[in-house]
């Protein structure tokens, strides 16, 4: 391939060389530079990719692209040296073209907001699929081409990576993909010149503020509303409080969402089939289109009635809904925020064409790894797992599991090591004042001892006066919450979520909560483990 082959959307001035100069592959990492590459030197908070030209230019890059001119004077004559405004974008808008534009060969849904993204996105994935389509996906829990998943460092990947994914799914003859906008990924230009065919802001309170991330509210408020300026509908939660500074300035059409007055505080605080045309196609400039939300008409999507269910062990939601469709809806994941996640995936493949009656069966079956994932281990007592390893995302749950009304409600977990005490502190102190019973074992214990977290965690528990025991191997403490449920109470598996693996003193060894469930009930059913004994509980 050509350079100017790939630079075709790039603004750029070419300080010396040829535009005709081969290429055979894209890196913005140093190690990987080789013979007729181009090198694009990417500044971030830690490392500056300029300092790295040196080795670009001994490894025989082809190409250097950077931001700085006057880095061209150590660069020799016959490598070609281009400047750019952004590093980071003229990699977007090269590694495009390197793949053939593949997001333009896909449907493209992109969710954005601080809470639900990861269990949206499999709802989505998961109704689409029931429908008969091919979906690919990108986030936390990483990435999934047809049937197979790979890991991903970020939960929007590099503009790179996301490229090479998506010709991957294309490949695979996937025709959607549906994935995570995370704030960072857009204020770096990750996702720099995709133009989502749906835009989705599900809820905005204060998350990721720091100095490696964002320096202010206003600033993580302003990364988000950049997904309206890059997609063809947005797709907006209105009973959000911050709904309309996100959708300020956007450039797409609006579509709108809500639960009509339910309680629906658990969303947060702060707020509680025609793919390819643009809104410049149809005849008016993008900056003058008007949404139903502007014009203070009824949402699009109107949840109401919601209830709770509880059949057979399966723990979820019921409501009604009015709008673009009108019907009655269940999704069998806890929690009234779900209603929310459920409004999201019927908006978006109600516009994608699906059909009513395959959006509701695809719903009902939805079950999202890690995320309140319920394991059908008894009809007694319910078993659940969750992601959730913060004060914010366990309290959530926990208050979630609540309005069930169990018996007791019994939290197995831990603490990552080498981390901040203060997590720990605040999650024995969630867990103390909502948990019947804590016990305290191994999530990530890292270089520490998992006693001097767990005594960590102890700290928090005295705040709240609540009860715990000490069992270090998870599979024990599992073992012990099993063998000792009452009919009616609720276990749930804290911090490990859709995670492989414990890292203790280095190293990672493969544990999968799921794995050590079965382990668990299959030792049982051979009678070759026994009721555990009850353990001497503790009081803070």
């Amino acid at each position: 391939m050509r350079l100017s082959q790939i630079c075709q959307e790039l603004e750029y001035e070419c300080l010396q060389g040829s535009m005709e100069a081969a290429v055979r592959d894209i890196v913005y990492d140093s190690r990987k530079i080789a013979k007729d590459t181009v090198f694009v030197c990417m500044v971030g908070a830690v490392a500056d990719g300029h300092t790295y030209i040196p080795d670009a230019v001994e490894k025989g890059a082809s190409v250097i692209v950077v931001e700085r001119g006057e880095e061209a004077a150590r660069i020799p004559d016959e490598i070609t040296v281009l400047k750019v405004e952004s590093t980071r974008r003229a990699l977007a808008l090269m590694s495009a073209a390197l793949f053939d534009y593949p997001a333009r060969k896909l449907i493209t849904i992109g969710l954005t907001g601080t809470k639900g993204k990861t269990t949206t996105t499999y709802m989505i994935k998961s109704v689409l699929e029931r429908a008969g389509k091919k979906v690919g996906l990108i986030g936390t829990i990483g990435v999934l081409i047809a049937d197979e998943q790979l890991p991903s460092k970020n939960t929007t990947p590099e503009s790179y990576e996301i490229h090479r994914f998506f010709a991957a799914m294309v490949e695979a003859g996937c025709e959607y993909v549906v994935m995570e906008v995370s704030s960072q990924g857009l204020k770096m230009d990750r996702t720099a010149g995709i133009c989502f065919d749906y835009g989705v802001f599900t809820n905005l309170s204060p998350d990721h503020i720091g100095p490696t991330e964002h320096a202010t509210f206003e600033e993580y408020q302003e990364c988000k509303s950049l997904l309206f300026r890059q997609c063809r509908t947005g797709i907006i939660n209105v009973d959000d409080a911050h709904w309309k500074q996100v959708v300020a300035g956007h450039t797409c059409e609006l579509r709108t969402f809500s639960a009509g007055g339910d309680d629906m505080s658990l969303q947060g605080k702060a707020a509680a089939p025609d793919q390819r045309k643009s809104p410049a196609d149809e005849g008016a400039a993008p900056d003058q289109r008007k949404s139903p939300a502007d014009e203070g008409a009824a949402p699009d999507l109107l949840a109401s009635d919601v209830g709770f269910i509880n059949e057979d062990g399966r723990l979820g939601m019921h409501f009604a809904v009015s709008g673009c469709m009108n019907c009655q809806a269940k999704v069998h994941i806890p929690g009234r925020f779900n209603v929310y996640n459920a409004l999201v995936t019927m908006l978006v493949c109600h516009l994608a064409g699906i059909s009513d009656e395959r959006i509701l069966d695809g719903l009902s079956r939805v079950q999202v790894k890690g995320r309140v994932e319920m394991l059908p281990v008894s009809k007694e007592y319910y078993l659940i797992i969750d992601y959730a390893h913060n004060e914010v995302s366990t309290r959530s749950v926990l208050t979630t599991l609540l309005e069930y009304h169990p018996k007791r409600l019994i939290c197995i977990y831990g603490g990552g090591g080498d981390r901040s005490k203060l997590r720990r502190y605040d999650m024995g102190e969630v867990t103390g004042e909502l948990a019947d019973l804590c016990v305290l074992t191994c999530d990530n214990p890292r270089s520490e001892e998992i006693r001097d977290i767990n005594n960590d965690i102890i700290t928090g528990l005295a705040r709240s006066h609540g009860s715990y025991i000490e069992i270090e191997d998870r599979k024990e403490a599992i073992a012990y919450c099993i063998t000792n449920a009452q009919p009616g109470d609720m276990i749930v598996l804290l911090g490990k979520g859709h995670e492989n693996y414990q890292e203790i003193k280095g190293v990672k060894y493969h544990y999968d909560e799921r794995e050590a469930v079965a382990e668990v009930l299959d030792e049982l059913r051979e009678g070759t483990r026994g009721v555990s004994p009850v353990k001497e509980v503790q009081r803070t």
